[in-house]
């Protein structure tokens, strides 16, 4: 089992930032690929970026590359994800995942465990 904590949610400005961290306890040394998610009400939830932690790959979706960066702390069992240049779409519930093995990063029904979430909010 992975427990996986989302934080650093919150209210900003456009073009302001803001750093997610998803600090993950339990069976970690499993984890293959921790992801970031997001999903507005209605919308279905998807990707942002994954870090794979065998040698620090990561990749990103179109709408954030360039912004968003994802980065570990290996001593605490922790992925970041830092956001600049925050756009008022940026908007929505952000959640982390773990995967246990190699396959498709990208589809959010291929992750095995899931944080609660943590909300950020751009306003314009």
């Amino acid at each position: 089992q992975v427990q996986l904590v989302e934080s650093g949610g919150g209210l900003v400005q456009a073009g302001g930032s803001l750093r997610l961290s998803c600090a993950a306890s339990g069976r970690t040394v499993s984890t293959y690929v921790t992801g970031w998610f997001r999903q507005t009400p209605g919308k279905e939830r998807e990707f942002v970026a994954v870090l794979r932690w065998s040698d620090g790959s990561t990749w990103y979706a179109d709408s954030v590359k360039g912004r968003f960066t994802v980065s570990r702390d290996n001593a605490k069992n922790t992925v970041y994800l830092q956001m600049n240049s925050l756009k008022s779409e940026d908007t929505a519930i952000y959640y982390c995942a773990a995967r246990y093995s190699d396959g498709n990063y990208f589809r959010s029904g291929e992750y095995n465990y899931w944080g609660q979430g943590t909300q950020v909010t751009v306003s314009s």
